[in-house]
């Protein structure tokens, strides 16, 4: 529900901006977006801060945390994460985790992380180091946030939710052809730059931007499949609570397009292993991402048509 309310999926594919020297391919929108879009949506106030001073930096989250008792969310370079294993890291300056207490007999903090399947610790020292961390997309200064009060009581969900599908869906399709980086349109980008890779890049610089890709669509976050079934799941629960209830055939809809992403993930990994007798191009990539495309645009078109009449 959070993730539909806070219209969290979107596509992106910008060659100009680079991620591990590798063009930035994202299946949601940035990190960051989707508290503050839902804090706002919600009445919930909140605070953001940045440093400059580390020892500032960790004083403020000590005082959040012991004596005004609250969870603090951190923004950290996933790199130098203890807890994570080696061969998931990399230089990403945008993942979240969320501070829950400290130890102050051992310094260490109690860690929630969606990367961890249950709490985890981090020592003084090493959260310094993944608040602060250099290298990545963008540089950190400690930057964390906080709930600072809630709402009395929560706003009617129906036009909220009904408001919300339509901005998702005008984020998807509206985008005119001039733009062809963001949305469906860049789907249909990355299905012609994907066909070319081999040639133009050598079969290595290809293999490696084809990693990145897998890697977004299936190890950070939920990525590209796991998000179109995370929207579809939202449509059913959007369902019972507009009592629009034609939105769960969208959301049988949408699944069936992140099965697609799953098979493009399976494909472009068997590519990148090159399996022996393996028959998989990058030609076969791109068909599949223009059927995809073309799918979420009909898709995201149609969805729109059917909330916008709801609209109040």
């Amino acid at each position: 529900m959070i993730f539909g309310l806070a219209s969290g999926l979107f596509f992106t594919h910008i060659p100009f901006i680079k991620m591990s020297g590798m063009p930035v391919t994202s299946f949601r929108t940035f990190p960051g977006v989707l508290f503050q879009r839902i804090t706002r949506l919600l009445g919930i106030k909140t605070a953001t801060k940045r440093f400059f001073n580390k020892e500032k930096a960790m004083a403020t989250l000590d005082h959040l945390l012991l004596e005004e008792r609250r969870p603090v969310g951190c923004v950290v370079g996933m790199y130098y994460l203890p807890y994570i294993p080696i061969e998931y890291r990399f230089h990403f300056n945008g993942h979240n985790i969320c501070i829950i207490g400290k130890d102050t007999a051992t310094n260490e903090y109690s860690v929630l992380d969606s990367n961890a399947t249950q709490r985890v610790t981090i020592s003084r020292e090493d959260l310094i180091k993944v608040r602060f961390a250099k290298g990545g997309t963008y540089p950190l200064l400690g930057q964390m946030y906080w709930i600072k009060e809630m709402p009395e009581r929560l706003p009617d969900l129906r036009p909220l939710v009904l408001k919300a599908i339509h901005k998702t869906c005008r984020n998807m399709v509206s985008q005119p052809r001039f733009v062809p980086f963001v949305g469906t349109n860049g789907i249909f980008y990355l299905s012609k730059r994907i066909r070319k890779w081999e040639e133009k890049m050598g079969t290595r610089r290809a293999k490696l931007n084809l990693a990145q890709i897998i890697r977004m669509l299936e190890e950070i976050g939920t990525g590209g499949a796991g998000f179109r079934f995370v929207y579809g799941a939202f449509l059913q629960e959007a369902a019972d609570l507009t009592g629009l209830q034609s939105l769960n055939a969208y959301s049988k809809r949408i699944t069936e397009i992140g099965d697609l992403w799953r098979e493009f993930a399976y494909k472009a990994s068997r590519i990148f292993k090159k399996r022996e007798g393996e028959t998989y191009t990058y030609n076969d990539l791109g068909n599949l991402l223009e059927r995809i495309a073309n799918m979420e645009k009909v898709f995201f078109t149609e969805l729109d048509k059917e909330v916008t009449s709801h609209l109040t």
